[in-house]
């Protein structure tokens, strides 16, 4: 379960298909390029555990770069293309990459990075960079002697806090041992050699970046977007008849508010498994996307650390609305202020047990806060479990709002909002308030900015008054051109939350 076996059985069947149509790559060309990025990490005195750093756009050279740093025995560090110079110099310098590659385009970032090796660019020139593609095409096709298990150390989207790298043991077993991942893909997902599978979103994040490279591992093809558009992915899934695609739940709500004659436009019925995650989806909008679409829509909820993984399919989901599924990695145990497990139906914090390991990077004491030393680790989500085990979200441990003593979980107010059709995005924060400690807030991104104003708040205030307890709602709306989104639908609610710390101090 490698490139390499595939290129041996089907070398010219497609591995890589840009869908913007800027270059395919079969799987002979994965191999050869993926070898090539081999010999020159060796060249550049990269030895088996040693780290390189990759900032770079969804691109043709993206994944045969992470097979090289794979098969190499390396440590790759995929880096957000949405970061500044400082975070992402953080990352190098935290990870310990001894080299950069970056993507030209991304030259006002990556000219501030250092790394003991130095960069090299693709794509375009970056100061102070080395030009890659001349280095690689001086390389041998073949594989390296020495070749050993690699694997990503991916860093948390900083929507709560600094950075964090999310790292593991280097596995010992041959290239093509399958892992854990592999298994869970084929039993829930049936991925096969046959499946066609779509990726719309940036392929340094956990999910994109493991699941293109599991779809390799079977022998499909992955069509890469560069960027998500929502009648262009509709489009795509009629023109190669893709069979599996994974999204996130802002991907969906974009689809739906698409008119009903361009949603009606395109033949989606090659989709065999749609995952969705990464955020929490709303009950309405999963509901209408499997009217559309039919029961292909499944869900998980698991975090890049790895120590647990719930799933559901789209019939238990229609039995269970609202679910995120029941654990198939790891024991879910909901846990009280007290830190003691709490019965079905009650709030807590989330923890699994028994899952898979995993360490912050350089940081003890960041790894020790998100673990318990009798029930695992968390990802810092709060929810419950139903007496059959299934698992309900509530919403981040961080975002919880505390007003005048209540708790409040913002969660409810923008799953409502977000289903205005007047509205494109949606954040609900606490703000701070002299008398009540916080505020409930929401900033909203209108689809029409020509809208915003007086009318359109006192709009959207009633619009969920009408449908929460007046508690949970917000008192108050402004609104934003644009919210601060991660590419994988996590809202960096931080930035929001810090602007208007910042106003209250200052007044």
């Amino acid at each position: 379960m490698h490139p390499f076996v595939h290129a041996a059985a089907t070398p010219e069947k497609p591995a890589i298909i840009m869908a913007d149509g800027s270059g395919t790559l079969s799987y002979a060309e994965l191999e050869a390029q993926s070898n090539r990025a081999a010999h020159f990490f060796r060249g550049q005195g990269l030895q088996r555990g040693d780290t390189v750093a990759f900032l770079l756009e969804n691109s043709l050279e993206y994944l045969p770069l992470c097979w090289g740093a794979q098969r190499a025995g390396l440590i790759f560090v995929a880096m957000s293309t949405k970061l500044g110079p400082q975070e992402t110099q953080y990352i190098v310098e935290n990870s310990g990459a001894h080299i950069v590659i970056a993507h030209g385009a991304l030259a006002d970032v990556a000219k501030a990075l250092t790394a003991p090796k130095g960069g090299y660019s693709l794509g375009g020139p970056i100061e102070g960079f080395d030009p890659l593609e001349p280095e690689l095409a001086a390389q041998p096709p073949g594989r390296i002697s020495d070749e050993s298990q690699g694997r990503d150390m991916l860093y948390s989207s900083g929507t709560t806090g600094q950075p964090k790298g999310i790292t593991g043991p280097l596995p010992e077993g041959p290239l093509d041992e399958p892992n854990a991942l592999l298994g869970l893909t084929k039993m829930l997902y049936s991925f096969s050699p046959d499946m066609r599978y779509l990726s719309p979103a940036p392929l340094y994040h956990a999910a994109p970046l493991r699941y293109c490279m599991a779809v390799h591992r079977f022998g499909g093809t992955v069509v890469v977007m560069k960027s998500f558009d929502p009648e262009r992915y509709l489009a795509l899934v009629e023109e190669h008849r893709i069979t599996h695609s994974q999204l996130v739940p802002t991907m969906f709500v974009r689809m739906l508010k698409l008119p009903e004659d361009v949603r009606a436009r395109y033949d989606t019925s090659s989709l065999q498994v749609a995952i969705h995650a990464a955020a929490p989806c709303p009950v309405e909008v999963k509901r209408r996307m499997i009217d559309w679409w039919g029961p292909v829509i499944h869900e998980y909820y698991a975090s890049t650390e790895g120590t647990g993984f719930c799933a559901i399919n789209a019939e238990e989901w229609q039995a269970k609305p609202g679910s995120v599924g029941k654990s198939y990695v790891g024991e879910i145990r909901i846990l009280g202020e007290d830190d003691n497990p709490l019965p079905p139906g009650r709030e807590g914090r989330i923890f699994f047990a028994g899952g898979g390991d995993f360490e912050y990077h350089n940081a003890p004491e960041k790894t020790a806060g998100a673990k318990h030393p009798e029930h695992g680790a968390t990802f810092g989500d709060i929810g419950y479990v139903d007496e059959d085990g299934y698992l309900f979200l509530t919403d981040r441990a961080a975002y919880m709002i505390i007003s005048g003593g209540v708790n409040i979980y913002p969660q409810e107010a923008e799953d409502v909002l977000v289903m205005h059709p007047k509205v494109a995005d949606v954040a609900v924060i606490g703000v701070p308030h002299e008398e009540m400690g916080e505020e409930v807030k929401a900033v909203v991104q209108p689809r029409n900015w020509a809208d915003a104003g007086p009318e359109l708040e006192a709009e959207l205030i009633g619009f969920v008054r009408e449908r929460l307890s007046h508690v949970k709602c917000p008192r108050s709306i402004d609104f934003e051109k644009e919210l601060p989104r991660h590419d994988t639908g996590k809202l960096y609610k931080r930035l929001l939350k810090d602007r208007y710390k910042a106003a209250a101090t200052a007044a």
